[in-house]
């Protein structure tokens, strides 16, 4: 196949790229650089099966982009810190771009693949998280550029798979983590490891007893891309993927610190407006249908992330 994939610089898109790759496909990665770095796609520079193009998605694709037999849209700010910083640009993103995605899947009758995120849940009414649920989201808060943009996105990817016939996917991705996210990008498990590798006390916001759920790349990665060739019943519904363990904040936090050797203090700080309570997927879906769980559990994924924030201490990527 030949897939294009946007945000292809990004945490989750550069690894969505050399997972394609891998299998023998091609891939025309696209990005504008506002939260994805080029020092994520530098192994694949010399690669014949992959091009890449520097653009806005929400503008418009790259002309010449020719056919494809997939578009998997990853182009989006992702944590609270950038989606905030550019707001009006994320919901750009996750509206004009993805229906600018969806019109160049349906002229080259390609299939359509849609990150969406478990804040489309908002702050939970129902735990675990099943696809059925319809979120608890304030459509005017902090948080609410993103959580609508994204929902925003799944109603799109749907009436065009209604009204066209695209051959549609979408995926609820919950807390991932791992090699190539920013140190300073504002997510907790960077957020822990930089903090402890820099001696520095770990900031829990509230009292440290709200819940995340954390995936490891290499697991999401495997179940996106099986999401993405399963085609059979329900297939255009949304599917969540992600790791069902959940831990509170306070919980992490030891964890960083003992897979770190840290002996940073943790220190409160506010809660944010909207921070929601508990987090865990019902991932029954993905079992189901296309045999998904997830392997690694948190405190390797942590090791092996702190390995790799390790080694970029002193770069300015730490403190990017």
């Amino acid at each position: 196949m030949r897939v294009l994939i946007t945000g292809a610089a990004g945490f989750l898109g550069s690894h969505l790229s050399d997972r394609f790759l891998k299998d023998g496909h091609s891939v025309v990665g696209v990005d504008n650089f506002v939260t994805g770095h080029p020092e994520n796609l530098a192994h694949l520079r010399g690669e014949p099966r992959f091009s890449f193009e520097e653009c806005d998605v929400s503008d418009g694709l790259p002309r010449g982009v020719g056919k494809v037999d997939g578009v998997l849209h990853f182009a989006s700010p992702a944590s609270p810190p950038d989606y905030q910083r550019v707001q009006i640009a994320t919901m750009r993103v996750n509206s004009n771009g993805t229906i600018n995605c969806l019109e160049l899947a349906r002229a080259s009758r390609a299939r359509f693949f849609v990150a969406s995120t478990s804040e489309v849940y908002g702050d939970p009414l129902m735990h675990p998280q099943q696809e059925s649920y319809w979120g608890n989201v304030n459509p005017v808060g902090p948080r609410s550029m993103y959580d609508e943009a994204k929902r925003f996105a799944e109603a799109v990817t749907m009436a065009y798979h209604r009204e066209h016939g695209v051959d549609t996917r979408i995926v609820r991705i919950f807390n991932t983590y791992g090699p190539r996210m920013r140190p300073r990008d504002g997510r907790v498990v960077s957020n822990f490891i930089v903090q402890a590798l820099n001696g520095e006390p770990l900031t829990v916001y509230g009292d440290g007893t709200q819940t995340r759920s954390f995936c490891y790349v290499d697991d999401e990665i495997e179940g996106l891309f099986r999401l993405f060739m399963y085609d059979g019943e329900g297939k255009h519904e949304p599917c969540n993927v992600g790791n069902p363990g959940e831990y509170t904040m306070l919980e992490l936090a030891e964890i960083v610190k003992e897979v770190t050797g840290s002996a940073s203090p943790i220190v409160h700080r506010p809660l944010p407006a909207d921070d929601p309570k508990q987090r865990r997927p019902d991932i029954s879906r993905a079992r189901r249908l296309f045999q998904w769980e997830p392997r690694v559990h948190v405190r390797d994924g942590v090791a092996r992330t702190a390995e790799y924030f390790r080694s970029l201490l002193g770069t300015e990527r730490m403190l990017a």
